[in-house]
């Protein structure tokens, strides 16, 4: 393979965010020889619908003619929502989880998904399957869908549904579970100390019913001392290719947590962090806010690639589940009328008038 297949395949498992309304002139030198798998959305980039609307546009013309970037966005609901109105507004997913009712959780982010990929957003890093089991944790809380393992488990599958149906892929996340940390790893590296069998019992649950059901997974920054010791989950051979490939069998696609989050980027560095992730059985990397850090990993992949044929082959088959992922076309004309004909004031009156407590 030469370098430059594999300088394109270093690319193709990057997913990238960026500041303001336009990719910077470097990534989309990448984007434009089909280098890059896509980009994550954050609030720094978008405005109105139009204007969101005209940046996806934008995005796409960037890529060969016959490709297309995936488009990712965080819209789990409650206090990570990128897009306001008149997208739907979602309680956090501990309401939708009080209510208990599958049904309208799936419906609910059928609507989202169907907004979104009106936007042309094919990728919704939600839902959120970590089991919220420490009062304290100060990432996770309210945005779990509860305390109990077989909640999580019925909602995340009813929302992951929902966003299919409206032709949007699913991402569960945190695995192998950030329920249980006292750190947040956007700041530091939490470790979790339990023991196998609390594992498999509470935080796996929900993950081991999803292998089938969720066409991507997020890694979680987080060193579960009972799986591999002093590593965190994203860099672990042991706990993504071991456990979640091997013993669970998952056949998906296996996304990093942002990769200049703390937990890595101060221990490892982004680049480091970016190959040993690759080694490990990521398929898909997030460096969600610095072009040159993108940059650093994408140099770092191809420079590894070139030197290690284990290394080379392992990249070819990240990109190659990465491109494997279904883009959705970007949107037409006429988003505000798609947006607003989506259903999106019925669910927030149901879910409103359904809240536990009020």
């Amino acid at each position: 393979m030469d370098e430059q297949a594999l300088r394109r395949a270093a690319g193709r498992v990057l997913i990238v965010g960026f500041s303001g309304p336009d990719l910077p002139d470097p990534l989309a030198r990448l984007a434009s020889e089909g280098a890059l798998g896509g980009v994550i959305l954050f609030k720094r980039n978008l405005g109105t619908l139009s204007e969101v609307a005209s940046l996806v546009r934008r995005l796409h013309a960037l890529w060969p003619a016959g490709d297309a970037p995936l488009v990712a966005i965080d819209q789990e609901g409650g206090r990570v929502a990128r897009l306001g109105a008149p997208v739907l507004r979602l309680p956090p997913m501990r309401v939708l989880g009080e209510i208990d009712d599958p049904d309208l959780t799936r419906r609910a982010a059928r609507v989202l998904g169907s907004q979104l990929r009106a936007l042309g957003i094919g990728v919704d890093f939600a839902p959120v399957l970590d089991v919220d089991t420490n009062p304290d944790n100060p990432v996770i809380g309210d945005r779990a869908f509860g305390r109990d393992a077989e909640v999580v488990t019925r909602h995340g599958l009813a929302f992951a549904a929902g966003l299919a149906e409206a032709g949007v892929v699913a991402c569960g996340k945190h695995f192998p579970g950030h329920g249980d940390t006292e750190l947040d790893s956007h700041l530091a590296l939490p470790t979790i100390a339990h023991d196998r069998a609390r594992l498999e019992a509470v935080e796996l649950a929900p993950f081991r019913a999803a292998r089938g059901a969720l066409p991507t997974l997020m890694t979680a920054h987080v060193v579960f001392e009972a799986l591999d010791p002093g590593v965190p989950a994203t860099l672990s051979s042991k706990v993504i290719t071991g456990l979640l490939r091997g013993a669970l069998g998952y056949d998906g696609v296996i996304v990093s947590d942002d990769l200049e989050m703390k937990a890595v980027a101060d221990r490892w560095g982004v680049a480091a962090a970016a190959v040993r992730a690759i080694e490990a059985g990521c398929d898909a990397l997030l460096v969600c806010a610095s072009a040159e850090r993108a940059l650093e990993a994408h140099r770092a992949l191809v420079e590894n690639a070139v030197a290690d044929a284990s290394f080379a082959a392992r990249l070819r088959e990240a990109a190659s589940r990465v491109d494997g992922l279904g883009r959705v076309a970007p949107p037409g004309l006429d988003v505000e009328a798609q947006i607003g004909a989506a259903g999106a004031a019925a669910i927030e009156a149901e879910w409103s008038s359904r809240r536990v407590g009020g």
